[in-house]
């Protein structure tokens, strides 16, 4: 986890103050690569490590959300294992969507962090107080985010986004 006194202060500052983490799923919480099976199935991968950051977002009081334009059952069956409630699949407006979730738990697009590397997090990235690309994300959403982690997503990305906002409100 990183240190209070390693996170910049502009940094520190916007992730303070987030009640609400969104994470994209493919090239977010996984590395991006769509395994499929012979008879259709898909099989999606996602890090420990990632999960145990999500948890301790929750434990913390922090709400956490799931917005993905595609639908799969592995991505409903790992936020069951987490225990995130706000699961949203098959949106292609995610902008739209995170409204929704603001308005519905009554937060701010500033309460809110957003962790994307494609062009759909853009949009959803924009109105959030912490916009946040995985290492390996897109340049155009590396350019929009307030933060890149180190770790490529599928491969820690998450729990190094929600170990920052942890330690940047001394949980």
């Amino acid at each position: 986890m990183p240190n209070h006194t390693d996170i910049p202060a502009e940094i520190r500052a916007r992730a303070a103050k987030i009640k609400l983490v969104a994470f994209d799923v493919d090239g977010t919480l996984t590395d991006g690569r769509l395994w499929l099976t012979e008879d259709g199935r898909e099989i999606k991968t996602f890090h420990v490590h990632d999960g145990l950051g999500i948890k301790r977002l929750r434990e913390h009081g922090i709400e956490v959300a799931i917005i993905s334009t595609r639908v799969s059952r592995a991505v409903e069956l790992r936020a069951e294992q987490l225990g995130i409630d706000h699961v949203y699949q098959g949106k292609a407006d995610k902008l739209a969507c995170l409204r929704d979730i603001l308005q519905a738990i009554g937060l701010t697009g500033e309460q809110a962090c957003y962790v994307g590397d494609d062009a759909p997090d853009l949009a959803p990235m924009s109105i959030c107080g912490f916009a946040i690309a995985v290492g390996n994300a897109r340049p155009e959403v590396v350019q929009a985010a307030h933060w890149r982690t180190r770790a490529q997503g599928g491969h820690g990305a998450a729990r190094e986004a929600c170990d920052l906002i942890l330690a940047a409100q001394d949980a």
